[in-house]
């Protein structure tokens, strides 16, 4: 009787150790990075702007603002364009055109301030800001546009404004 425990002891034993080696998966080198990511994020959270209901539906749960409702598709003024939750400048008011489509369109962001990741479906490019990873929208290219051939499709309320000093 004591030889059987010891053996069910020890396959036991041997169960647990291997199902915890098969869960501890070899981390790959994006894994690594987006972890580090997380990291900083969650260290600059304390920063963040408050957002309202339909910002968080936005800018945290990946929505869309209905076309033709952004206050600043149709804006004209010089000036930066920057994430409405974290403050960090996006786009620069020269790079902003008219696409019709409904949404602020920008053919350029400032260097650094916009990450691109394929959607989960493949089909489109999602565009976050690259210092809290708010949702900005989607880019596309390929549609001629401008010459940089380009189009962040951005929500307005994703964004804030601040005009050039005069």
């Amino acid at each position: 009787m004591k030889t059987i425990l010891n053996k069910l002891i020890l396959i036991s034993a041997v169960v647990f150790t291997t199902s915890f080696s098969a869960c501890a998966q070899k981390q790959t080198k994006e894994t690594k990075q987006q972890e580090t990511t997380d990291q900083i994020i969650a260290k600059k959270k304390m920063n963040w702007n408050k957002l309202t209901a339909e910002e968080t539906r936005v800018i945290v749960n990946k929505g869309t603002e209905a076309p033709g409702t952004g206050k600043y598709e149709h804006n004209n003024e010089k000036g930066t364009y920057t994430c409405k939750r974290c403050g960090a400048a996006l786009y620069r008011s020269d790079s902003k055109f008219d696409a019709h489509c409904g949404w602020p369109s920008f053919d350029d962001e400032i260097k650094g301030a916009v990450k691109r990741h394929v959607d989960a479906d493949g089909s489109r490019t999602e565009i976050v800001c690259a210092n809290c990873g708010a949702h900005l929208g989607h880019v596309f290219t390929g549609e001629q546009f401008t010459a940089k051939d380009t189009r962040h499709c951005v929500n307005s309320i994703s964004l804030n404004f601040v005009p050039d000093k005069k």
